[in-house]
Parts: C-alpha cells; sequence; structure tokens
C-alpha cells in the first residue's frame, strides 16, 4: 500500500515508517524543511515538504496514497502563547483529514492520545484503568495540549459521522528506539541513565513499546472500524514510578533514587518556575501542566486493540532495556 505520514520524523511517526518498510509498504513522509530525520536512519520513504495549514498541497502530496497517518501534533505543556497548537492540532487535523478524502485515501488513521480517555478514580485504594468507552468531556481536559488534541479528536470522530473512513489511535505511554528529542517519558529514562534524577514524582502511566504502537497504527488500518478510538497500551504496563525506577535499576545496575516529591511541593515549585518563565521566555523545566498531571495515575486497559487489531504485547521492561540500549548507543547518556 501507497501511505502518506504525517510527524514522520517525531518519535511516534519515525517508528511508524519503519514498521511500515518492515511490512513492505512504500511511504510518503510529509517533513517540513530542516526537520530533524535522525529517527528515519535507514528507513525507505519519499520526503514531501509540506505544512498542516496548506490544505490544497496536502492533497496533491496524497495523490495516490491508499491510507494516511496523521501522526503530527504539537506536543508542549507550556507555550508563551498556544494559538499555533490549535492551529497545528485542530485546524491541521482538519485539513489532513480534508485532504485526504478527497485524494481518494481508503483509511485515514488519526493518532490522537490517551489524555482524551476519562480519567481512572481511586476507588477504596485500589484503581481500575479506563477504556474507550469511559464517560469524559471537554471539561476534563486540563491543560491546552490536551484540549487541543480532545478538539482535534471531535474533529476526527464528526469526519468519521459523515461517513469518511476515519480510525482513531490512543497511545499512552510509549518508549523504545528513535527517541530523538527526547520525549517526556524518554527523558525519564534519560535523566535516570544521566543522573539527573535526585527524587521522584510518584505518578502512574501506561508504559508501551514505540514499535507496539506503529504496529498498532497499521493493524488500525488494517482492520480498524471506523469512527472508533483505540488504546495503544500494554495490558500489564500500568506502573507506578517507583516500580520504573526498579526496573530501570535491573537493566542498568545503577541506584533508584529513594526520595518522592511530595505533590504540594512540585506543583509550588512549577508555578515559580513559569513566573519565571514569563520573564525570561524560556521554556520551564517542570510545567504546570506536567506536574498537574502526574497527580493522577494514568492507566488504562487496552483490551479493545487486543481483541480487535491484534495489538502486539512487547513486555514493558523489554521497551525500557530497548530505549536505554538506543541512547546509550547515540550519545545520550553523559
Amino acid at each position: 500500500m501507497n501511505c502518506f505520514v504525517t510527524g514522520a520524523s517525531g518519535f511516534i511517526g519515525a517508528n511508524l515508517v519503519h514498521e511500515l518498510n518492515a511490512r513492505g509498504h512504500s511511504v510518503r513522509a510529509l517533513l517540513r524543511p530542516g526537520a530533524d530525520v535522525r529517527g528515519l536512519l535507514g528507513a525507505d520513504y519519499e520526503s514531501v515538504a509540506g505544512d498542516l495549514s496548506d490544505r490544497k498541497s496536502l492533497q496533491e502530496a496524497m495523490r495516490g496514497c491508499g491510507w494516511c497517518f496523521h501522526v503530527a501534533a504539537s506536543y508542549h505543556l507550556w507555550l508563551p502563547d498556544y494559538a499555533p497548537m490549535y492551529a497545528a492540532n485542530v485546524d491541521g487535523t482538519r485539513n489532513v483529514i480534508e485532504a485526504a478524502r478527497a485524494a481518494g485515501c481508503q483509511r485515514i488513521v488519526y493518532t490522537s492520545t490517551v489524555g482524551c480517555i476519562g480519567l481512572p478514580r481511586e476507588i477504596q485504594g485500589g484503581i481500575t484503568p479506563t477504556d474507550e468507552d469511559t464517560p469524559v468531556s471537554e471539561a476534563q481536559m486540563s491543560n491546552h495540549y490536551k484540549l487541543s488534541k480532545w478538539r482535534g479528536e471531535v474533529v476526527a470522530r464528526e469526519y468519521a459521522a459523515q461517513g469518511v473512513p476515519v480510525v482513531i489511535v490512543n497511545p499512552s505511554a510509549p518508549v523504545g528506539p528513535r527517541d530523538v528529542k527526547p520525549t517526556p517519558t524518554g527523558k525519564v529514562i534519560l535523566d535516570f541513565l544521566n543522573r539527573a534524577m535526585p527524587a521522584y514524582l510518584d505518578t502512574g502511566l501506561n508504559w508501551v513499546h514505540v514499535r507496539d504502537v506503529a504496529a498498532g497504527q497499521v493493524l488500525a488500518a488494517e482492520k480498524g472500524r471506523v469512527g472508533e478510538r483505540y488504546i495503544l497500551g500494554h495490558g500489564e504496563g500500568n506502573w507506578d514510578m517507583p516500580t520504573v525506577l526498579g526496573v530501570l535499576e535491573e537493566i542498568t545496575g545503577l541506584p533508584a533514587p529513594k526520595m518522592r516529591v511530595p505533590y504540594r511541593i512540585a506543583l509550588t515549585a512549577a508555578y515559580v518556575d513559569e513566573a519565571l518563565s514569563r520573564l525570561t521566555g524560556t521554556p520551564p523545566k517542570a510545567p504546570v501542566a506536567g506536574v498537574k498531571m502526574g497527580k493522577y495515575k494514568m492507566w488504562f486497559n487496552p483490551a479493545k486493540a487486543i481483541r480487535e487489531l491484534g495489538l502486539p504485547q512487547t513486555p514493558p521492561k523489554q521497551a525500557l532495556a530497548d530505549a536505554v540500549e538506543w541512547f546509550k548507543a547515540n550519545g545520550y547518556v553523559k
């Protein structure tokens, strides 16, 4: 199949391109001028220069493609101006889907986030992971990134309701190779390796191998039901931070930090950090939005994707080990 991929230079996008190659598909990758393409080293793809704001050029670039994977997104937890984020994540999604429809794509896979899934609630000391059917609304989107992705997902669902062949995937917390930037989850691993983590905030995430996420996107194009959402995560990947740090200690032989930062202290420090950022214009090291998300155990149930798509389930420990190996091999560890 001829495939069009936006966000191909990003962490998930680059792994998707490699996965499509491995499955025998050809790739046309939308890349901005000057994009960091280190994650695409060794991949076979046709590069197309373009922008999410230009619907006409998107349509022309997609001509002849059967599948469209919209992975590109503006992912920031702090910005001096959030308007460009909404333009990319909401208007850009509309432009890509309109262009893909006009170009005759048979499947459009929109990559959302588990931030758009309802959060688990703690009941009598226990936490039940949530799934795609958990009630959620725009009012629960607690920061601009989540809100912009929510509105982008609403756009995708509206097109699906009109009969446009859109399938939505919601990755959890991917880790693994080719995390060039790195992502916030990758930075946890990198900070651990570089001994830059004296303490931790006791949060929780659903950890999944980025290769499984990429495979899930392809499987969504093959088997996904139009208009449905699929959590791309791991059924045994709901780990709190002490568990993750303990596994990293086992993998690397480095001692895990033992000191936990109380949530209120972390939040106060984040507000101070952001106040300084408004004066200096430099991003805060710990954005308020990130600390607030860290208050919750973001644990999810990917059973639907496992059942309907055949989502692979690489052990989370292997995902962490592969990330460690990639960071070491690519000069990220001091």
